[in-house]
């Protein structure tokens, strides 16, 4: 693939080395819980919808509550939708000089909507990372052959966790077609058969918007067949749900997850969750993130 297709930011890899501290009131089995709790990982997903100057919920509108939500839940990793080359420069910015992210244009470079992921440099480290187009050819910048409504792609990526005695993870993040059902189904298709070609024996988290219902759609079922548990179903604790597309309308208690977080079967979940936070009735998206704490195993 040509370096121009990938809008990359990657501002090196700013590994935070922390030195251990000894506490000796701390029992034996106080530290070893300790010490899982520090290797659980955050991770979100999220549809930022795209920046757009018009009121009431343009990006300069949006952007300040954005900020304060991804800081306040400072995720380890945050799999993005709809981003615009931009917009994901100030989330970045807002988010400060511990994150990085790595993305490139569903049209190619900084054209279009992006799949980024953005990482806590201070726990992650990317190994590897590629993109692929939702497509019969997928390995074609901007390709679009299943009659969806626009360009559809995935952008996964290889990370060693820095803090889990470098256990190395995938992260696979996606947006599927919001118009056609065939396309979402052959989207599905082509995922499941892109995870079969990594290696099985390293955790691997799927995040995305997948515009389907989960537990009410195909697209569900395809993707639960190709060996991924839904992280909300696999946690022990959970909190209230929403539906995760809202439209700036009032919250729907109970509503659809159209938001996912899959995960590998070995992933241990700890706690799902929808964050509903705005401020003064600003929601920063369109879209609620959708949250979950897990151990890789």
């Amino acid at each position: 693939m040509p370096d121009t297709s990938r809008v990359t930011r990657r501002m090196g890899l700013r590994t935070a080395m922390a030195a251990a501290v000894g506490v000796p009131l701390l029992s034996t089995a106080a530290a070893s819980a300790a010490r899982h709790r520090g290797r659980d990982l955050d991770v979100m997903t999220f549809n930022l919808r795209y920046a757009s100057g018009s009121e009431p919920h343009s990006w300069p509108t949006r952007r300040p509550v954005m900020g304060e939500l991804l800081r306040r839940a400072a995720p380890h990793v945050i799999g993005t939708q709809e981003g615009l080359y931009h917009q994901l420069r100030d989330i970045d910015s807002d988010l400060g000089p511990h994150y990085d992210w790595i993305g490139t244009g569903r049209a190619g470079g900084s054209r279009d909507e992006f799949m980024a992921v953005f990482y806590d440099t201070r726990r992650l480290a990317p190994v590897e990372y590629e993109h692929f187009w939702l497509s019969d050819t997928p390995d074609v910048i901007g390709s679009n052959t299943w009659g969806g409504v626009c360009i559809r792609m995935v952008t996964w990526i290889r990370f060693r966790d820095l803090r889990d005695g470098e256990r190395e993870f995938y992260v696979l993040n996606t947006h599927l077609d919001s118009g056609r059902q065939k396309a979402r189904a052959r989207a599905a298709a082509l995922i499941g058969q892109r995870i079969a070609g990594f290696d099985r024996s390293l955790p691997l988290i799927v995040t995305g918007d997948f515009n389907v219902a989960a537990h009410k759609n195909a697209v569900y079922d395809t993707m639960l067949g190709a060996g991924l548990v839904d992280t909300w179903d696999a946690a022990a604790e959970r909190g209230p749900l929403y539906a995760t597309f809202h439209g700036y309308k009032p919250l729907m208690p109970d509503g659809d997850r159209i938001d996912w977080i899959l995960a590998a079967p070995g992933v241990t979940v700890h706690r799902a969750s929808v964050n509903t936070f705005s401020r003064r009735g600003q929601f920063p998206s369109d879209h609620l993130p959708l949250q979950t704490t897990l151990a890789l195993g």
